[in-house]
């Protein structure tokens, strides 16, 4: 079994953990169609496009 020949510093340790915490905002792409903001790769939420076919049909 592997184990290790010395103490990992607090120092060392938390180096190495800090890197994962911070948050990414979303990446956000405009709407071909309507020019919304939305989620690359989703269909649109405002028109229900997606790649320029109509996807999901919104209802007044």
């Amino acid at each position: 079994m592997a184990v290790p020949k010395r103490k990992v510093s607090k120092a060392r340790r938390d180096k190495r953990r800090s890197s994962v915490w911070k948050l990414e905002a979303p990446v956000l792409v405009k709407c071909d169609q309507c020019g919304e903001l939305k989620l690359p790769h989703k269909v649109c939420g405002n028109c229900g496009y997606y790649k320029g076919r109509m996807i999901v049909k919104k209802e007044a």
